[in-house]
């Protein structure tokens, strides 16, 4: 795709914004094949720093019930973010300054928050209406109804009900909080009035006079939660400023109501109180037996209780004394509940004991383990036994003794029949009633485990979910998805990326953000196998891209390319599929998928980028010492000229091969620092080598990947030889502190936010988990499998410290002074010893900051003292005068 065509293609959109599809169709193809020169008589110009303001980040948010609309945002340091709706036909568009919270109803409406207003758009008429003083929102799609928490005048809360078909407003006064039902048919709200508090619930497609569940005249009622599928809620009742004294429990069958009061019931723990915890939310089980809240022990008051003046560090302790405080002290933290509304029987399920719970699929068996069981060790996290509790009997019993904890193992099936987990390089499945341990992929004969992690040689692939009724499980192994089935007789691989070296995941749901958690676990998702599966596909030619996936047909490409795709976004039918897609020199722009191939564009974020000469990048194939195959990416300089050669900058790392097609934002607001895009319209090549490391040697084989990359950009002819920085910042500050005393390669550096001395880290307290950071030395990052007494060569050979006597180039440091991810402490040793060296070099603190820059003026001193490193030392630009007095 050409830049002229890019910039034509952008101002024609902006211009004919009734075009219907076909036409605008060939609008985007057109210049394509017919007017190559399009845009050449605009003489095009360097990036300036006063033009960084105008580039923004384009994020899709959602689509139309019935496909013809997109919402997405553009966002802008400056802080001008606007939500758009576009309509997919005729390209009209709408928009809303700082809007969020976006709905789009099925009767045409676009309803979006803006601070504390709301806009109502009916997108076939074109009006709009906008409600003030919200406080927040919902919409029923069952019954068409916008449910509107308002403030008044005078502070009071009123409850709008207002039928968008009919425009009909039904106002309820001094609301305090609602809830709709997942169908949102139900309606549930407390009312606040005079001395009366009550909870009320209305059945707004029948809408009839409010039904009154519970009254009282002094304690307000929160948290409400439903029953997955509506037939039940609960709530707590809660004094002003005092402790929740009961949980109430309505069904709407029975429609009959249940009480759960602390302070008469006998079996309920002494010091304890119910506790509303947004992460250990109440749950009702479908069955409507089990209903589980969280409770927790009341801390001591000053009159009982004397706060140590010292800080006790027993060499015995399980975890160290801050890790303890931080995450250990299991008397006195959160615990689960569980009540039998119907029995009155009540039971704490987690206890100081056993702490930590998950729960199975039906929410009638806990799973219950306690992370301290094999401490102390000196891993990441150590191993655990896993017990089972029936939550009818309560009856429990261990089911995994010794078991290891990945993120989605151990993991409960949907159902609750199966829990499944990984050992011993295979997965496994517990068969909840029979009591049995099957080995599910013995059988298979491919590896489950592969490199996917960040400085992570090895771990494993995963499991997205199960297919219904947990009739298979979905196993990833490096390229493919196996589903398998629980007795583990039969298997089936569902795609063929191996053969091809593409790997295949089951793509994010759209608008999910994060893991879907029900306590300390994870629930696991279900997959239709008879219907489609939409797939993310990576290859190792650096394309991306979306399948979808259907028995009979296997996996089918949606869009795949030489390209970055992602934020695949859809509706219910799909049968429009929308994604965003972005090139290193092509911003991102959001296209949608209309079948047979057929890929149209509707909005490219950035036009302005096709006024400015841009740089490109480039995958190339390279070998280490040890003849491993790897992959880099080189950006070449704005404007780049063959005949010339230029300096260049190495930013290392591990994997960043993966960055081939990434746009980056001209900006000063970086984080670290560093952005590709600003050294490259200064006219540097950038290279991203990826990096693999050697069991007990992680400089040593950082070094002979940083050097080979290197030197093949060398062979090249389009770089010069004494103008060659580096940088890394964290694990890549460690690389590049020690790379700089190994070579003569590069002629100056920057290492910042650096691990230098590795048997100090060894031996320091995390500050931001208050665990100690040797986890980091077994079998992850530094991957050296001895401590510095069994291996101290090893540590000595790797450590840029003790190698510091080596260095010979200019370096430049830098760190937050409130860095609690890698202490401080390392940038300060390897300064001091390069000053008693009497090496040059300069050391940056910034105060106020962590890790990464957070501050945008400090963002942009630091990025701007990089590029004018670079320049005093690679160009010969000695216009820095902070950079001259440091190398008197």
């Amino acid at each position: 795709m050409s830049a002229n065509f890019e910039y034509r293609n952008s101002f024609t959109q902006r211009s004919c914004l009734v075009l219907d599809t076909g036409i605008l169709f060939l609008f985007f193809i057109l210049p394509l094949v017919a007017c190559p020169l399009w845009g050449q008589a605009g003489q095009k110009k360097h990036l300036d720093p006063s033009d960084y303001h105008l580039w923004g980040q384009t994020h899709l948010d959602r689509i139309s019930p019935d496909e013809n609309w997109a919402s997405y945002t553009m966002t802008y340091e400056n802080g001008n973010d606007t939500l758009f709706v576009q309509n997919m036909t005729n390209n009209k568009i709408y928009s809303f300054p700082r809007g969020e919270n976006s709905v789009f109803t099925k009767n045409s409406f676009f309803i979006c928050q803006m601070a504390a207003e709301i806009s109502v758009l009916n997108l076939k008429t074109a009006s709009q209406e906008t409600i003030r003083s919200v406080k927040r929102f919902e919409y029923c799609n069952e019954t068409g109804n916008l449910i509107v928490l308002i403030q008044t005048a005078d502070k009071k809360n009123n409850l709008k009900i207002w039928s968008l078909a009919t425009g009909t407003v039904k106002e309820i006064q001094n609301v305090t909080d609602f809830s709709l039902s997942p169908s949102g048919r139900q309606l549930v709200y407390a009312v606040s009035s005079k001395d009366q508090l009550t909870v009320n619930l209305i059945d707004l497609k029948n809408y009839q006079p409010p039904k009154t569940i519970v009254s009282n005249n002094k304690n307000h009622y929160i948290s409400f939660t439903w029953q997955s599928k509506g037939e039940a809620f609960a709530f707590l009742s809660q004094p002003d400023q005092g402790i929740i004294t009961s949980l109430f429990y309505y069904t709407l069958k029975e429609k009959k109501l249940y009480e759960f009061n602390t302070e008469t019931r006998s079996d309920f723990p002494d010091q304890n109180a119910i506790v509303y915890d947004p992460y250990y939310k109440i749950r009702i089980s479908d069955d409507l037996r089990n209903v589980f809240f969280a409770i927790k022990k009341q801390a001591a008051t000053s009159s009982t209780s004397e706060k140590s003046i010292v800080e006790i560090w027993n060499t015995n302790d399980q975890w160290i004394y801050p890790y303890n405080v931080r995450m250990g002290n299991f008397a006195n933290s959160l615990k689960i509940a569980l009540w039998h509304p119907h029995s009155d029987l009540f039971t704490p399920v987690s206890t100081a004991e056993i702490p930590k719970i998950m729960l199975t699929g039906n929410l009638q068996n806990a799973v219950l383990f306690n992370p301290k069981d094999y401490e102390p060790q000196f891993r990441d996290s150590g191993p655990s036994d896993f017990y089972i509790m029936n939550l009818m009997t309560f009856e429990k019993k261990v089911f995994l003794k010794k078991q290891f904890r990945h993120s989605r193992s151990p993991l409960p099936s949907p159902t609750g029949k199966f829990i499944t987990y990984f050992k011993e390089e295979n997965w496994w499945v517990y068969d909840v009633l029979l009591q049995t341990h099957t080995n599910l992929t013995a059988k298979i004969g491919v590896k489950f485990k592969s490199k996917n992690r960040t400085l992570v040689p090895e771990s494993t692939c995963g499991s997205p979910g199960w297919s219904v009724n947990d009739k298979e499980i979905l196993i990833y192994d490096e390229f493919d998805i196996w589903a398998v089935a629980p007795d583990g007789n039969n298997f089936r691989r569902l795609t063929r990326g191996r053969e091809s070296k593409i790997i295949f995941r089951i793509a994010e749901f759209p608008g999910r953000l994060g893991l879907n958690k029900i306590y300390d676990g994870i629930k696991a998702e279900v997959y239709d196998l008879k219907d489609s599966l939409m797939l993310r596909a990576e290859g190792a030619d650096g394309k991306t891209g979306y399948f979808k996936w259907k028995t009979a047909s296997g996996a089918e490409p949606i869009v795949y390319g030489d390209f970055y795709v992602d934020e695949l976004t859809y509706a219910e039918k799909k049968g429009k599929l929308f994604f965003r897609q972005q090139k290193y020199d092509v911003p991102p722009q959001l296209m949608f998928a209309a079948g047979k191939g057929k890929i149209i564009p509707f909005y490219k974020s950035n036009p302005q980028h096709q006024k400015y000469f841009w740089g490109y990048s480039e995958l190339f194939d390279y070998q280490n010492s040890k003849k491993q195959n790897l992959k880099g990416v080189l950006l070449y300089p704005a404007n780049y000229d063959p005949a010339k050669k230029y300096p260049m900058i190495v930013k290392i790392y591990e994997l960043q091969s993966q960055e081939l097609h990434l746009y980056s934002n001209p900006t000063w607001q970086n984080e670290s620092g560093f952005n590709p895009t600003l050294f490259t319209s200064e006219g540097y090549f950038v290279l991203l080598p990826d990096i693999v490391y050697e069991k007990e040697n992680p400089g040593i084989s950082a070094t002979d990947c940083a050097i080979s990359a290197t030197q093949k950009m060398l062979d090249s002819g389009k770089i010069n030889p004494g103008q060659i920085g580096l940088m890394g910042h964290s694990w890549g500050g460690y690389e590049t502190s020690f790379i700089v005393s190994q070579t003569n390669l590069f002629s100056a550096a920057v290492p910042s936010g650096a691990i230098t001395d590795l048997n100090s880290f060894y031996f320091t307290v995390g500050q931001s988990s208050g665990k100690p950071d040797m986890w980091r030395f077994e079998d992850e990052e530094w991957n050296m499998g001895k401590t510095p007494f069994e291996a101290p060569q090893s540590y000595a050979r790797n450590s840029p410290l003790v190698q510091a006597e080596k260095v010979t180039i200019p370096l430049l440091l830098w760190t937050g002074k409130d860095d609690k991810q890698v202490d401080t402490h390392q940038s300060k040793e390897y300064y001091l010893a390069l000053r008693r060296l009497g090496k040059k070099s300069v050391m940056l603190l910034y105060p106020n900051e962590g890790h990464v820059i957070i501050d945008p003026s400090a963002q942009k001193d630091i990025t701007v003292r990089i590029l004018q490193w670079f320049d005093y030392f690679l160009k010969n630009e000695k216009t820095s005068q902070w950079i001259t007095d440091s190398m008197m």
